[in-house]
């Protein structure tokens, strides 16, 4: 999730664990400690462009480097924060470790996928129960964060747990229920999804992305899970077929290793981009749930020399301006018709 989210949750664990004795350091350490996990997007190429994202979610947030996360952050951050008394390193440690270890479970709990088994697995696991954005679960687990280093009391970081699990639960029941009408809905279209899933919308649960495909498209649609369902059709695009899509391109070429590469990345939810010819979507991401309008891609060059790697771009240039659409699919969805549930 973002940092101010990680940071909090990286808070409120080392926090619950104090009554008043270093309630202060614990919520400050754990707020730091918790987000020190995503320095991994620092780990690029200059040559390589998809190099960050092999190692994005990668070693820095599995189980097994939690200690060695925490024992980095302890090894920064005890110096500055040793004047409160009685802190030990090995305590210091403690309060990192235990913020540095929820934001891997974190991030789990969102859509992109995290690879928690590292190096035993290579496996993403992700829950898609929140978005990376979400002010219902930051806010007041920052707010109750705040009030219990204020008032040096753990009860208030206990509190905050007790929302954040809540909030994520909810997201859960609402995960459910989206892909219930995910299902409902290919089933109406005479569809057998080879495969379905089901992602929040930006900064919400109440209205979902579906994501279905076929044997030979991707279908994106949006529904409003919960009170008010109701499905927000949207658009279906080709599966990528390289030798199809770009003739032109030499199977021994880099860039053709390197579709191969954001494909495994991208769960093989990969397109050619409808509107720009020689790029490469993951049709699971959009700021608007039913639209294929990718937030990154991969770029192709027909004059790239055999070595040469695609780039990669991001479009998040139209994001501010889709905001009163999304809002209204939240408030006041429009749709063809009702569904049950």
């Amino acid at each position: 999730m973002d940092p101010v989210s990680q940071g909090a949750l990286g808070a409120v664990l080392p926090l619950a664990t104090r009554r008043r004795s270093q309630a202060v350091v614990a919520g400050g350490l754990g707020f730091i400690a918790g987000m020190m996990a995503d320095l991994d997007v620092l780990i690029r190429s200059q040559t390589d462009p998809l190099l960050f994202l092999e190692y994005h979610r990668q070693f820095s947030h599995s189980l097994i480097f939690i200690p060695v996360g925490g024992l980095i952050a302890a090894l920064l951050l005890h110096r500055p924060f040793r004047r409160w008394h009685g802190l030990t390193f090995l305590r210091t440690w403690m309060f990192c470790a235990l913020g540095y270890g929820t934001h891997g479970l974190l991030d789990t709990a969102t859509s992109y996928g995290t690879v928690l088994l590292w190096p035993f697995s290579d496996e993403r696991f992700s829950g898609s129960i929140i978005s990376i954005v979400d002010p219902l679960f930051t806010l007041p687990v920052l707010a109750l964060a705040v009030v219990g280093v204020v008032r040096r009391n753990g009860a208030w970081g206990r509190a905050a747990l007790v929302w954040a699990l809540a909030y994520l639960g909810l997201g859960a029941v609402q995960h459910r229920n989206a892909l219930a009408m995910g299902h409902a809905l290919a089933a109406e279209r005479g569809h057998a999804p080879l495969r379905l899933e089901v992602k929040p919308s930006f900064a919400n649960i109440l209205v979902w992305k579906v994501i279905y495909e076929t044997a030979d498209r991707f279908h994106v649609d949006a529904v409003r899970a919960g009170i008010g369902p109701r499905v927000m059709p949207g658009t279906s695009v080709p599966r990528l077929d390289p030798a199809r899509d770009f003739p032109w391109l030499r199977a021994d070429t880099r860039q053709a290793r390197d579709i191969a590469r954001f494909a495994g990345y991208s769960d093989d939810y990969v397109a050619r981009d409808p509107t720009h010819p020689d790029r490469v979507i993951d049709v699971r991401y959009s700021f608007v749930p039913n639209e294929i309008a990718p937030l990154w891609s991969i770029g192709l060059r027909r004059d790239a020399a055999p070595d040469a790697h695609v780039t990669f771009d991001t479009h998040r240039e139209s994001v501010r301006a889709r905001l009163p659409d999304l809002w209204r699919m939240i408030v006041q969805p429009t749709a063809r018709h009702d569904v049950a549930g």
